[in-house]
């Protein structure tokens, strides 16, 4: 039997996996296919105006807001969702970053966060497709070594995941599939 959301009987489901990977595309798709919501990364939009306004990159003192405020969003989110929500990123994401970029530091309260998350599924999706430029992306030559950090973490936790690779249909057919297989839809 999955988890669910202890408020709601609806499905949870992140797109989870190292930046350019095509999380944002498929959690869309996914949203239109099964009529229903999705989340998007409060880092991104968090991240970019401090970029735009003041030329700096995330710093330690954001990681709790952004844990937090995604949190939020997807409690928003999850009031307007048609049985399942898919969440582009989670605090799971954040706990990765605060360690890679911070030399294995993260926040107490955002460990904390992740052992509390209740997800039905990460779909993680794999560094086949082409790498696209942003200001926020920075690391293009360590994709393998950041693939391996996520599933790594994945296992350690013991969430349940399904890696996603191909082009965007297939993607999203696999994940169809899948999640109507895994959750009787």
């Amino acid at each position: 039997m999955e988890k669910k959301d202890n408020s709601t009987n609806i499905i949870r489901i992140v797109l989870y996996g190292p930046e350019s990977t095509g999380k944002t595309t498929l959690a869309i798709d996914l949203a239109n296919h099964y009529s229903t919501s999705w989340v998007p990364e409060f880092a991104r939009n968090y991240l970019q105006e401090k970029w735009d306004l003041y030329q700096k990159k995330c710093s330690k003192d954001d990681l709790l807001i952004i844990a937090k405020k995604q949190l939020e969003l997807e409690n928003q989110r999850l009031m307007k969702a048609n049985k399942i929500l898919f969440c582009d990123t989670n605090v799971l994401v954040t706990q990765l970053w605060s360690e890679v970029y911070f030399d294995g530091y993260c926040h107490p309260k955002i460990l904390n966060m992740v052992t509390k998350s209740n997800y039905d599924l990460y779909l993680f999706t794999d560094i086949d497709v082409p790498w696209e430029v942003d200001d926020l992306r920075d690391m293009p030559h360590q994709r393998d070594k950041l693939y391996r950090y996520h599933q790594k973490l994945l296992d350690f936790y013991g969430f349940e995941y399904l890696k996603i690779q191909g082009n965007p249909r297939e993607r999203l057919d696999r994940a169809v599939s899948y999640i109507d297989k895994r959750f009787g839809l």
